[in-house]
């Protein structure tokens, strides 16, 4: 980026190094290595080993879908399934609710199998911020990340810090990808919080000491969360032992401000029967229906700033060349007024409907759009 031609770095580092396409690497033992390389009449035992590089083919062999992560796999969620489709589609922010057991782990996982793989800016961002953290980087990978921190996570640890090196957080190393935050009802509100900036921002920055780190956080945020502590309330044929006192500060971790920028909201119970198997979405499937549903939005979106639909600014959602009808507003503008929508979510669930017309192959938005968006925002009738 910068039109370097050449670099040395050190030994230790070449593996790395050689995964930036189209440049000379140099690996040196030390910096008597290094003054060799540059006409230094010194000593030394090795000046250096160029090795011209290119993105290594080895990357384009990662599996598009780990044999772990079969959307087929999931039985009897059939809406929850869609659900994740269209989120994959337009890369919208995902809340699961449910008791345990209902499969919200399970779909959280199977995500990252149905986005778009990595372009090599991309893998290589994701490359640097892996080794930034200490992980050993031996190849791009093209597969989006999935980053899943437990709910003891601290803020440093979700959103980068440390006390003398600035190393990213899960945000960062989940950036292209998925971050999955499983029982975010057991998150502290202070760490659910810190993650309000990065989510509207695509970034982070760290300050400390006089320094500040900049860092990518462009993720598609997916938490899933029980009804209450017990994970009971309100499922048929159990019993919840929490007081009600419990169960509204249990909730109320998951603040307003928080909930504003999840765009889809799937409300899962367990499943009571095993259905026929015939007719399950694949991975494949899947990945095939969001990448149509990702080019006819960039066809859509060509003369603008954005990419995919999540992005889209409201403004322009709202009064652009693509803005709906009044009557097919209407449901919308009816949330609204009622106070059932914020002017932020009223903007969110326009752009799930884009995603759902997508899906559909429609070039406006319908009626039909609007309503199952309203419905996947917060299980609204329209």
């Amino acid at each position: 980026r910068r039109g370097c031609g050449r670099v040395v770095v050190p030994r230790a580092n070449l593996t790395e190094a050689q995964l930036v396409p189209g440049i000379d690497v140099v690996g040196v033992a030390d910096l008597r290595a290094t003054a060799v390389l540059h006409g230094a009449e010194l000593e030394a035992d090795d000046p250096g080993d160029t090795v011209p590089t290119a993105v290594s083919d080895a990357a384009d062999d990662d599996p598009p879908v780990a044999d772990s992560a079969e959307l087929a796999d999931v039985v009897g969620q059939d809406a929850a399934v869609e659900a994740l489709v269209v989120a994959a589609a337009g890369a919208h922010h995902v809340l699961m609710s449910g008791p345990p057991g209902a499969g919200k782990t399970m779909l959280a996982r199977r995500l990252p199998a149905l986005l778009p793989a990595l372009d090599d800016d991309a893998a290589l961002t994701a490359a640097a911020v892996a080794s930034l953290s200490g992980r050993r980087v031996s190849r791009l990978q093209r597969t989006p990340p999935l980053e899943a921190p437990h709910h003891s996570a601290s803020v440093a640890a979700l959103v980068g810090g440390g006390s003398r090196t600035v190393r990213p957080g899960a945000i960062s190393r989940a950036s292209g990808g998925v971050l999955f935050l499983d029982e975010a009802g057991e998150f502290p509100s202070s760490v659910l919080d810190a993650l309000r900036q990065p989510l509207e921002r695509g970034a982070i920055e760290i300050h400390r000491m006089g320094v500040v780190a900049a860092f990518p956080a462009r993720f598609q945020l997916v938490l899933a969360t029980n009804p209450c502590p017990c994970g009971n309330h309100g499922v048929r044929g159990a019993l919840c032992e929490c007081p009600p006192s419990a169960i509204r500060r249990y909730r109320a971790r998951l603040s307003g401000p928080l909930l504003d920028r999840i765009d889809i909201e799937m409300r899962m119970t367990r499943v009571t029967r095993v259905p026929h198997s015939r007719g399950r979405m694949s991975s494949a499937d899947a990945r095939e229906r969001v990448r149509g549903a990702r080019e006819r939005a960039a066809r859509r979106l060509r003369e603008t700033p954005w990419t995919v639909n999540a992005e889209i600014d409201g403004a322009w959602l709202r009064q652009g060349p693509h803005a709906p009808t009044s009557d097919v507003r209407a449901p919308l503008d009816a949330a609204l007024e009622r106070g059932l929508l914020t002017l932020r979510a009223y903007d969110r669930v326009l752009r799930v409907a884009w995603s759902v017309a997508d899906l559909a192959g429609h070039d406006r938005l319908t009626g039909d759009d609007i309503g199952r968006a309203l419905y996947l925002k917060r299980g609204m009738a329209a």
